[in-house]
């Protein structure tokens, strides 16, 4: 009798400690893909940062640069970010470059 007891309590502590926040973890994500917008600025699971330019029903295509768009899964976006202040300031350092590098070609 003690050794069933102690298997449902040793089952029920595994759902605790590794069923249910793996549960959260994909609900958090999949209302995360279902409120996707365009203008979003997000990080795929490969690592792309980039602003989403286009949603469409499973794929979203991807500003990864000034004119240069991904299409990538809706599923394959890990996160949205928040601080978009380091994505834009980067985002002008290589505008700035290629202009530098425009410059120096015409020159």
């Amino acid at each position: 009798m003690g050794s069933i007891l102690f298997l449902g309590v040793l089952l029920g502590l595994m759902y605790a400690v590794m069923i249910r926040p793996q549960q959260k973890r994909m609900r958090e994500h999949q209302s995360l893909i279902r409120s996707l917008e365009e203008g979003d600025l997000v990080v795929t699971a490969s690592g792309v940062h980039g602003a989403v330019a286009e949603v469409e029903d499973t794929v979203i295509w991807l500003e990864v640069a000034p004119e240069v768009e991904l299409k990538i899964d809706r599923t394959s976006i890990a996160r949205r970010l928040e601080d978009d202040e380091e994505v834009v300031d980067d985002a002008e350092l290589v505008e700035a470059e290629a202009e530098a590098e425009a410059d120096a070609d015409d020159a």
